[in-house]
């Protein structure tokens, strides 16, 4: 019987990067431009070992890589807000100073005039720099990244300026991964590591904002199944206890 014990003890263990990948996704049902990065399954694997031939293990296999399926489009009409079409990606930097990439498209002007998230990183243009924005200019961004600035204070009608252009790229053709902080960086690569823009479009739909491409209960479901799962692979460890018990028992009676 130590097998059903040691079998199911493995399930439980396994599965628990599954829990936690799924508690992480319901966290960000709300968060701007979220992306799942989980796909995980649980196999049977062959144990190794003496006296185990014959056993097969439980192992969790996980695909970290991000899945860009677009979330949901939401109309702000906010002239900073973008949504970045297709599998376009934003170039940031990150706290450490390295480049890394997001779907976050809520931008503003910080405190010293340079264009960044709503959780903080500095928006790159498309040499690399930090975008800089004329104080007291309204700012409107293009389909195709670029960002247009206008002076209220220009005599007659006033007329666009380019003043930057969005480091975008189209990653279709490249492998994601998340970083700690939840930014992107190239699967299997140092953290920083640039990319070349694959063959797709890149585009913006400016004046909206993409959604968490989480499906709230779709997530729902699967934090019940693993509940129900966590469940049977407990009872099944007591069974095999009081399994274990009434044999010892009818061998002291024999």
């Amino acid at each position: 019987m130590d097998r059903l014990a040691f079998n199911a003890m493995a399930a439980i263990n396994e599965e628990r990067i599954g829990r936690h990948q799924l508690s992480n996704d319901i966290a960000n049902v709300s968060t701007v431009g979220f992306k799942r990065t989980f796909e995980v399954t649980l196999q049977p694997h062959q144990a190794v070992g003496e006296g185990f031939d014959s056993r097969l293990q439980p192992r969790m296999y996980a695909n970290d890589q991000i899945i860009l399926d677009p979330g949901p489009l939401m109309v702000t009409g906010r002239d900073l807000d973008v949504a970045m079409n297709h599998k376009t990606v934003l170039g940031v930097t990150a706290s450490n100073g390295e480049l890394a990439f997001t779907r976050r498209g809520d931008l503003k002007v910080n405190a010293n005039g340079v264009l960044e998230t709503g959780s903080g990183h500095i928006v790159r243009s498309q040499d690399g720099g930090p975008i800089t924005v004329p104080q007291g200019f309204k700012l409107s961004f293009g389909s195709d990244g670029n960002l247009y600035a206008i002076d209220p204070a220009q005599q007659g009608v006033p007329q666009q300026q380019v003043i930057a252009q969005l480091l975008l790229k189209d990653a279709s053709d490249t492998a994601l991964a998340k970083r700690e902080d939840g930014l992107f960086k190239v699967d299997g690569k140092p953290a920083g590591t640039d990319f070349a823009s694959g063959t797709g479009p890149v585009s913006l739909t400016p004046q909206a904002l993409e959604g968490s491409s989480v499906n709230p209960m779709a997530s729902m479901v699967k934090l019940i199944e693993q509940s129900r799962s966590f469940e049977h692979q407990v009872r099944i460890i007591k069974e095999s206890k009081s399994n274990d018990e009434s044999g010892a028992s009818m061998m002291k009676v024999g």
